[in-house]
């Protein structure tokens, strides 16, 4: 029996929901939200729609204590309110550590014990403060980080050379924040690496990697929230966590490099995080990961 929980049932919180149950992904589905009122109405929306389904799924709202054998929990909790246009993810930051704190520790009362993926922002801190108050092991816990970005990124290089983009290979790296860089190094399309593609298609990298590190606002500055793609992102990886897929996948998990939480590649399947590489960079992009890494730091400490 597949039991997720979902904390947090905001704009991204409910999208997530609704693609979990869409797509038949759970049999128990607990939502957790401190608006017990809209938490309310939206399981009685989501049971409303069971009959239209081809699936079935019990779903119910509750706290931490009724997800102490829950396979997966992803926390959606924010205040994305407090986010202005052109703004920083920190923003979040000194509103959500508390509430993290307290989510945090009340999962390590209830016994949880297993995989949590976090989308709260500032997604690299909150996962390790997150870590940190549930006491669960590194690998059970990681962050979306930048795997929307690198959607982001193999989009925009989608449309401008007009091909799918499943058929862009390559990675966002570093924070999901400003610092974020396209590792130019790991991207292929159709199988041809990037540098033989400028001059044929007259690329301007910058303005690529640009659009794909700003898509997040470009859609936040037009709807003042974004929930479908970090929805489907979140969905994806715990697709990952529930059937023990090991796949590769770049997320915001423990590195002991840098003794923080950034995004690189790992091998996600039923433990969360099962396998950490080292992925091939240029000297320059090795560079440019110590500094997003140092950008992290930096940021915390100015809006703690």
């Amino acid at each position: 029996m597949r039991k997720i929980g979902v904390i947090g049932i905001g704009h991204v919180g409910a999208t997530v929901a609704h693609i979990i149950i869409a797509q038949g992904l759970a049999d128990e589905l607990v939502l957790v939200d401190k608006n017990s009122d809209k938490v309310a109405a939206d399981a009685l929306d989501f049971r409303d729609a069971a009959s239209l389904l081809s699936t079935h799924a019990t779903i119910h709202t509750g706290t931490a204590a009724d997800l102490t054998d829950a396979d997966l929990v992803i926390s959606a909790l924010g205040h994305i309110d407090l986010i202005k246009p052109g703004g920083d993810r920190f923003t979040e930051l000194k509103a959500n550590t508390p509430e993290v704190q307290q989510v945090g520790a009340d999962l390590k009362k209830a016994g949880f014990n297993g995989v949590l993926i976090v989308i709260s922002n500032p997604v690299d801190v909150i996962t390790g403060i997150y870590q940190k108050a549930t006491g669960l092991p590194t690998n059970q816990v990681f962050g979306t980080g930048t795997y929307l970005d690198t959607a982001r990124l193999k989009r925009v290089l989608g449309e401008t050379l007009h091909v799918d983009p499943r058929s862009v290979q390559g990675y966002m790296l570093g924070e999901h924040g400003d610092s974020q860089f396209a590792a130019w190094s790991t991207v292929k399309i159709l199988g041809q690496d990037i540098q033989s593609l400028i001059a044929q298609h007259h690329l301007d990298l910058d303005k690529i990697a640009n659009d794909a590190r700003v898509g997040g606002f470009t859609v936040f500055n037009g709807k003042k929230y974004t929930n479908f793609a970090i929805a489907h992102a979140a969905v994806s990886l715990a697709q990952l966590v529930l059937s023990d897929a090991r796949n590769e996948a770049i997320v915001s998990h423990y590195d002991d490099k840098f003794k923080s939480y950034i995004s690189t590649p790992a091998i996600i399947g039923r433990a969360g995080v099962v396998q950490t590489f080292d992925l091939p960079l240029t000297p320059d992009e090795e560079i440019a990961l110590q500094q997003s890494a140092d950008a992290i730091v930096q940021k915390t400490a100015d809006y703690l």
